[in-house]
């Protein structure tokens, strides 16, 4: 299992995610992307992140709400195909 982040982390890309994760597995192109995005293979499943967002945008795989489930894939595609995964963020 992984964790996941979800949209309200759009437009914000506020970083205290980043400074808490022990594996540095949140990653994202400063200039370029509207969200930050975990790397399911890095993630060690301790879940700092999920009290660090001061969003609320980061969820245990499981626990992603159903309105949030396309951002499951969004993450993992980031890792393959950054354009594509960017292409699929609603606007």
């Amino acid at each position: 299992m992984t964790y996941v982040i979800t949209q309200p982390c759009i437009d914000v890309l506020d970083q205290s995610c980043v400074d808490v994760c022990p594996v540095d597995c949140i990653h994202f192109e400063e200039g370029v992307d509207r969200k930050l995005y975990i790397d399911p293979d890095e993630c060690i499943d301790c879940g700092a992140c999920e009290p660090a967002c001061p969003v609320s945008a980061i969820y245990a795989e499981d626990d992603v709400p159903d309105d949030q489930a396309l951002y499951t894939e969004i993450d993992v595609l980031w890792f393959q195909d950054r354009d594509a995964a960017r292409a699929k963020i609603p606007d």
